[in-house]
């Protein structure tokens, strides 16, 4: 099925724990030295690109965004164990090109349309935002609206959904009251991947949200379009139809993509030969999912942990290198296969009486 742009209208689900904030403003005498955070060397895991240490140049000098007599403490963060496999939150935005490697998105942006703000990082039930677009401040038209590219974990969610269509499903039936859903879930294609949409609008504000949400990785990643102008709305998602290029219907399947194979729970009983927990040292009340990738040969090929604090991301990496599973087979083949851990505290999971949803 097409779109058919003059009736149709989009939505999205953002669950209130998706901004898990990595950082954390804590007092300290006036005559206090704060301690200088040691320089990372080879061996020490790769810090999110976007970490609560300003370690990176495009983070904003902490002189002059922390208030006198105030230090940064760094809070729960994201991290990989290497810098060259992609990572979800990884996304960039150069010469006005959208680009995400992990899941294979590319999107050339329209004119006047920018990132203004860097995303929060990944919350603790696997949720992302992946870039927020915006009209650039010259701009002088009516239509300003924005695009919000989000990702959710679905190995982690604490929603009760098994792919995108559950996903959006569950969004549809839970709008707050001050809501109305505008079209219901339908699936439908863009740019040669299958896709669910549905719309929903607020009479108050008189805004109306597109949302368009695929399975990409055993993620849903959802592209919210929010605009006074229907018009405008429409128009954008002519535009990205036209103009972004997603990995394909591949990239779900368990053969043919050049990707590792999605496996829920792999890391559990039988699949597991050697398994070492990792010791926390602090005692914390935070959940810690973590992605891991295990190659042919059983071994684990890349860890990426969503959301940690510093001593327990050393004390996951230094457990996990330990671990060994059986290799994964497919028709006789053996093949990389991507799985979640979590760790820590598990999220609570949302359990309500109309929480059913259908495929």
């Amino acid at each position: 099925m097409q779109f058919r742009f003059s009736g149709f209208l989009i939505v999205i689900f953002l669950s209130a724990s998706l901004l898990s904030w990595g950082q954390i403003i804590q007092s300290v005498p006036p005559d206090s030295t704060p301690a200088q955070p040691a320089p990372q060397t080879a061996s020490q895991p790769v810090l999110g690109k976007n970490g609560g240490d300003f370690s990176s140049v495009t983070n904003p000098d902490p002189k002059g965004v922390v208030p006198k007599d105030m230090i940064l403490v760094k809070g729960a963060w994201s991290s990989a164990s290497d810098s060259t496999t992609p990572v979800p939150e990884g996304a960039t935005l150069a010469n006005n090109i959208f680009t995400d490697r992990y899941f294979g998105i590319s999107y050339p942006l329209p004119p006047d349309w920018i990132q203004k703000y860097t995303p929060p990082p990944p919350s603790g039930t696997g949720g992302y935002v992946l870039s927020q677009i915006s009209r650039t401040d010259s701009y002088k038209g009516e239509a300003r609206g924005s695009i919000l590219f989000t990702a959710q974990d679905m190995f982690f969610t604490s929603v009760p959904a098994a792919n995108a269509r559950q996903f959006i499903n569950y969004s549809r039936n839970h709008l707050a009251t001050d809501y109305q859903v505008e079209l219901k879930p339908t699936q439908t294609t863009l740019a040669g991947q299958p896709f669910t949409f549905f719309a929903y609008w607020s009479p108050v504000a008189e805004l109306h949200w597109y949302v368009l949400a695929t399975e990409i990785r055993c993620h849903t990643v959802e592209f919210t379009l929010m605009n006074h102008d229907p018009k405008a709305l429409e128009d954008l998602i002519k535009d990205m139809s036209s103009k972004m290029k997603l990995p394909g219907a591949g990239a779900n399947a368990t053969t043919g993509a050049n990707v590792p194979v999605c496996v829920k729970d792999y890391a559990n009983g039988d699949n597991v030969i050697e398994r070492v927990e990792p010791v926390f040292t602090v005692r914390r009340f935070n959940s810690v999912p973590v992605r891991i990738i295990i190659d042919k040969e059983g071994n684990i090929k890349h860890i990426h942990i969503l959301s940690a604090f510093p001593e327990q991301e050393k004390a996951i990496y230094d457990a996990l290198k330990h671990w060994r599973f059986r290799p994964y087979e497919h028709d006789g083949q053996r093949m990389e296969v991507e799985t979640g851990i979590m760790f820590g505290v598990a999220p609570p999971q949302i359990r309500t009486a109309d929480s059913t949803t259908t495929d």
